[in-house]
């Protein structure tokens, strides 16, 4: 489980890897913090909401961070947010999340707790995996806006980045209780386990900062926090949002192939970023890897998509992603690893399917005006022949040994079986 090189770092000291790396993007106290970072090994937490059935890339940067604080010898903490999942985070959000039952919170959860073993060492004391709804869920609520709740300004709170986006659109009263239920985690996690640090994305700050001083309010204690910016391309887009909706640790959701290619396919502009905060390369290395230009430049890509590939589905996953993606640039035969959906070969008995109903039920296109337009533009191809036609019908006669590839501009491949 080791994935990071011995040799990844110069510094003694995480904070100066993670400022280097450029993942740090707010502090309660730096100088504080850096020194705690040096001299003790603390117990932190980030939490996670099971708000999905896996984790996604956005998660993935995150998990880096814990695995580079538990390499320097601090202990991780890994909150499944079960009960704040059953409120809603407003954060970053314009509309109210969509309630889920309890039983399917539950079932992400255990879910998560899966993905969270294949980075994070639980061996011995190493790390903690824990629950919000043990405590949540426990809460007399009468009991528990007398004794937390008076701790918290309605004004400052409206202040806060989180809700003040949300005043206009609206904000449940359920939602406004989220801030002091995630205030609430770092308060049980203090006196459990002495965690000292909560850290998250940068759109977690007013959170974090309800919660650190909470515990200075309720217990005279000095704890600390810290934001990491949140990962965007070079045009603040936020990235992991793929035709298909999000990109998911999970293979089921989001194949290896199709992991690999998002990487491969970023902007050159973007290479440095992720190269920096999603892989485990020596600076040194990524510096060199962003500087070039051109052409050479798609030599980083492929060393960046490997790489994260690696890290999320292992060695023999990504070789296979990146032997798929090289066969189907040059055009070469093993396509194995090259998605691929299995259709009924009646479907294309007699007249056939129209190319433009199977792009969009495959989800090449986000619409069918957008199939049309590709076709027009010359972007589409079947087994290396440019479709023209946006009314041709796809028919059994046109798939060879079952099989047949469509090729939409030069990133994107799929694979129709119909034995």
């Amino acid at each position: 489980m080791n994935f990071i090189r011995d040799d990844v770092s110069k510094h003694t000291n995480v904070f100066d890897v993670l400022k280097e790396r450029g993942f740090i993007k707010q502090t309660t106290h730096e100088d504080e913090i850096r020194e705690l970072l040096e001299k003790e090994k603390i117990k932190f937490y980030i939490g996670f909401d099971p708000t999905a059935d896996s984790l996604h890339v956005g998660h993935f940067m995150q998990v880096i961070i814990m695995m580079y604080m538990q390499k320097y010898g601090h202990t991780p903490i890994v909150l499944i947010g079960s009960g704040t999942a059953m409120v809603g985070d407003p954060s970053g959000r314009s509309d109210m999340r969509q309630m889920m039952t309890n039983d399917t919170i539950f079932e992400n959860s255990a879910k998560f707790e899966k993905l969270f073993g294949k980075f994070i060492d639980f061996s011995g004391d190493k790390a903690i995996i824990d629950n919000n709804a043990d405590w949540l869920t426990k809460l007399n609520y009468l009991q528990f806006i007398r004794d937390i709740g008076r701790h918290f300004s309605v004004n400052r709170m409206l202040s806060a980045e989180c809700f003040k986006q949300r005043m206009e659109s609206g904000l449940s009263f359920l939602e406004f209780n989220y801030m002091i239920m995630q205030s609430y985690d770092f308060l049980e996690l203090y006196k459990r386990y002495n965690c000292k640090m909560q850290f998250g994305g940068d759109d977690q700050w007013s959170n974090i900062l309800g919660g650190v001083d909470l515990i200075r309010r309720e217990l005279g204690e000095q704890v600390y926090g810290m934001t990491f910016a949140l990962l965007t391309t070079s045009e603040g887009i936020k990235m992991g949002k793929t035709q298909k909706g999000a990109l998911w640790l999970d293979a089921t959701k989001t194949s290896p192939y199709e992991f690999y290619q998002y990487w491969r396919n970023v902007e050159d502009a973007d290479v440095r970023t992720c190269l920096s905060m999603l892989t485990f390369l020596p600076m040194e290395e990524v510096e060199t890897l962003a500087s070039l230009d051109g052409a050479e430049i798609n030599k980083a890509k492929e060393i960046l998509a490997f790489e994260v590939t690696r890290l999320v589905h292992g060695e023999d996953e990504a070789v296979k992603a990146q032997e798929g993606a090289k066969a189907a640039f040059s055009g070469g035969t093993s396509l194995e690893n090259i998605p691929t959906t299995k259709m009924a070969a009646a479907d294309f008995e007699g007249e056939g399917l129209g190319i433009v109903s199977i792009m969009h039920q495959l989800k090449l296109v986000p619409s069918r005006g957008e199939a049309f337009r590709t076709i027009e533009q010359g972007g589409l191809m079947i087994d290396d022949e440019k479709v023209t036609d946006a009314k041709l019908m796809i028919t059994t006669e046109m798939f060879t040994d079952g099989k047949l590839l469509i090729k939409k501009g030069k990133k994107t491949f799929h694979m129709i079986d119909i034995n």
